[in-house]
C-alpha cells in the first residue's frame, strides 16, 4: 500500500501550529501528533533569537505560552513584555511551554484544551525540519511545511534580517525549489516579493490576508482582496491565505452561511485559497457547528485547503 500523500492532492489539510487543538502549540509533540492524524502540511511561524537561531514560535513575545515571567522576571521590556529576540536560544530552551493563557488572569484562552504542565520547550526550525524529514522517511509519506515568516519588518527594526536565515535553514534540508514540500507565507507583500526577486527564492509563496486594523504589515488588505489586487498577488504568489471570516459568515442565529466572492475572484486570478484558522472551539459567530463551517468552506465557497487547529476533524469531514 502506498501511504504517501500527493502534495497536490486537493483539498489540502494544513495543521495549524501542529495539533494545537490538543497539545500546546508549536511544540514537537503537537507537530508529531498532527503528522499522525494524516495532515498534508504542518504550519510553522518562525522568528529569530538574540543569537540568530530561527525558532518555531508564533508570538514576538513569550508572555502567553511560557513561564518566562517566573524564570526571568527582570528581562521584560518597558512595555511589560518579554521578547523572544531578547533571549539566546539556550535560554529559551530553559522555559516551559504551556497552553495559551491570558497573562493578566492566568486563565486558559481555550479552556477545553490541554491542561497539564509538562516539560515542553521551544525548538529551532532545524529541529522541526529534522522531525518532519525523519517521519517522512520512516512512514513513507511526504508531509510538507507551511512556513510563515513572522513580522520581517519588525525584525529589521531590531537589527535582524529574518528571511535569509530561514532560507539558509531550509537549504540545509534540501528545500530550495518549487516541488511543493515547503510553502513560504506571510502578510508582508513586499517581503514576499523581496524573497522571490532579490533573494532568488524558488519556493512557492502564499500571501496571507488580514484586516487592515491588525497592523500585520503596511499592506492595504481591502485593496488586495479586489480582483485587481488579486491579479497583482498572482504575479509573485501561487495562492492566498485569507481569514475564514473573509470567506464565510452567518448573518444571524439560524441563518444559512453567506459566502463572499473572494474564493471565486482568487480562482479567476489563478490563485489557490487556503484560509486560516479552523477552530472547533472558536467558530465564527452564529455558525451552528464544525461540520457546517467545513461544508460552507469546502462545498459552498470551494476552498483548496484549510489551515486547521483540529486537523483530525477536518480530515474526517473530508472522508480521510
Amino acid at each position: 500500500m502506498n501511504n504517501s500523500i500527493p502534495l497536490r492532492r486537493k483539498p489540502l489539510v494544513i495543521a495549524h501550529r501542529g495539533a494545537a487543538g490538543y497539545l500546546p502549540e508549536h511544540t514537537l509533540v503537537a507537530k508529531a501528533y498532527a503528522y499522525a492524524t494524516g495532515a498534508d502540511y504542518l504550519e510553522q511561524d518562525v522568528i529569530l533569537t538574540r543569537d540568530d537561531v530561527p525558532v518555531v514560535f508564533h508570538d514576538l513575545v513569550l508572555d502567553e505560552v511560557t513561564d518566562v515571567a517566573a524564570r526571568y522576571a527582570d528581562r521584560r521590556r518597558s512595555d511589560g513584555h518579554w521578547y523572544v529576540i531578547d533571549f539566546d536560544f539556550e535560554e529559551l530552551q530553559s522555559l516551559r511551554v504551556h497552553e495559551r493563557i491570558n497573562p493578566s488572569t492566568g486563565a486558559m484562552v481555550y479552556p477545553g484544551r490541554f491542561p497539564e504542565a509538562l516539560n515542553l520547550r521551544i525548538h529551532s526550525l532545524d529541529e522541526e525540519l529534522a522531525l518532519i524529514r525523519g517521519l517522512n522517511r520512516s512512514t513513507g509519506r511526504r508531509v510538507g511545511c507551511f512556513l510563515e515568516i513572522k513580522s520581517p519588518a519588525w525584525h529589521r527594526t531590531e537589527g535582524k534580517d529574518l528571511s535569509p536565515v530561514i532560507l539558509e535553514s531550509l537549504a540545509r534540508f534540501g528545500h530550495t525549489g518549487p516541488e511543493g514540500e515547503v510553502v513560504l507565507l506571510g502578510f508582508d507583500s513586499r517581503e514576499l516579493q523581496r524573497i522571490r526577486n532579490e533573494l532568488g527564492c524558488r519556493l512557492r509563496l502564499l500571501q496571507l490576508l488580514g484586516e487592515n486594523e491588525w497592523l500585520e504589515s503596511d499592506d492595504d488588505f481591502d485593496a488586495m482582496r479586489t480582483p485587481a489586487g488579486l491579479a497583482a498577488v498572482a504575479r509573485y504568489a501561487f495562492g492566498i491565505g485569507p481569514w475564514v471570516s473573509q470567506i464565510v459568515s452567518w448573518p444571524a442565529a439560524g441563518s444559512g452561511p453567506v459566502c463572499s466572492a473572494l474564493v471565486a475572484d482568487a480562482h479567476a486570478a489563478g490563485l489557490e485559497v487556503h484560509p486560516y484558522t479552523f477552530r472547533a472551539d472558536d467558530l465564527p459567530e452564529h455558525a451552528p457547528d464544525a461540520d457546517a463551517l467545513h461544508q460552507a468552506l469546502f462545498e459552498s465557497a470551494g476552498i483548496d485547503g484549510l489551515i486547521s487547529d483540529f486537523s483530525d476533524l477536518t480530515l474526517r469531514y473530508l472522508g480521510r
